[in-house]
């Protein structure tokens, strides 16, 4: 089984690939839409992507990709975010990491950088690649990424000790199963009207069913519509989560309802 996920080797995407690559080759993209385009073509058996993190909230491009792209998500994996300051030495001026790892940070870099120039790059990986490169460049990661020329000058600067990530592990749509604990859906309704988000989610509410995360993002399409995100404490395979879909799509009758999968959660710690 081949896998992809965010690169270069060392990024937190990596190490939550680990745990379903079984020993398998990991390839590696630049960006999360590449990631889901790559699995969507066939041309990997899983993808793995970050969803949402514990400090800054749901990766936004994650989100987009998944209502662009006809994918199934079939695992999640939930592994907790240590970071450490990485450069060649103690003096330098531009910190480099990905946006989030910069922001799950924000307070220990305020602190005892403030004068650092802060450095969004695609990965928390390539960031410590430039400070390897670079002695006037500093890295966020994992502290396992030190060696080779870097050394580890602070452990555990995440602002929050419980600083964890959600990844999906995604597969070919034809691979969506209706077994699991939760459950992901996608849901366009092409309308916009008072009540209309609370339409969407009466249908759960009546079954008893609970929501473990809402989000909207923008479709795109004009200003002021959107396409919401749905985790559900449920499978596919429940009577109560089919009465549930079936009444959301009468309301997106205009739109539409894609069901991502059903999928248990892992917690991968290292």
């Amino acid at each position: 089984m081949t896998a992809v996920t965010l690169g270069p080797e060392g990024t937190y995407s990596h190490r939550a690939a680990t745990a379903i690559a079984n020993g398998d080759e990991i390839d590696f993209r630049q960006s999360v839409t590449a990631i889901v385009d790559a699995v969507a073509r066939g041309e990997h058996d899983r993808g793995v992507i970050p969803i949402e993190n514990s400090i800054e909230g749901s990766v936004t491009e994650s989100l987009d990709a998944l209502a662009e792209y006809d994918v199934a998500v079939v695992r999640e994996i939930v592994t907790p975010i240590r970071h450490a300051l990485l450069a060649q030495g103690p003096e330098f001026e531009t910190i480099a990491s990905h946006s989030q790892a910069l922001a799950q940070c924000r307070s220990y870099l305020d602190r005892e950088y403030p004068d650092a120039t802060l450095e969004a790059v695609a990965s928390t990986a390539q960031g410590v690649e430039f400070a390897r490169e670079d002695p006037s460049v500093a890295g966020i990661g994992h502290p396992d990424n030190g060696g080779n020329g870097i050394e580890v000058l602070a452990e555990d600067i995440q602002d929050q000790d419980s600083n964890a990530t959600r990844f999906f592990a995604l597969a070919p749509a034809e691979e969506r199963s209706k077994g699991g604990g939760k459950s992901t859906l996608v849901v366009y309704p092409n309308a916009n009207y008072p009540g209309l988000l609370l339409e969407l989610l009466e249908p759960f509410a009546d079954r008893d069913i609970n929501l473990t995360r809402v989000e909207s993002r923008p479709s795109g399409q004009r200003l002021g519509d959107y396409v919401f995100h749905i985790d559900i404490e449920a499978g596919l395979y429940e009577a109560r989560t089919k009465e549930a879909i079936e009444d959301l799509e009468e309301l997106a009758e205009k739109g539409w309802v894609r069901r991502l999968g059903s999928y248990d959660t892992e917690h991968v710690v290292g």
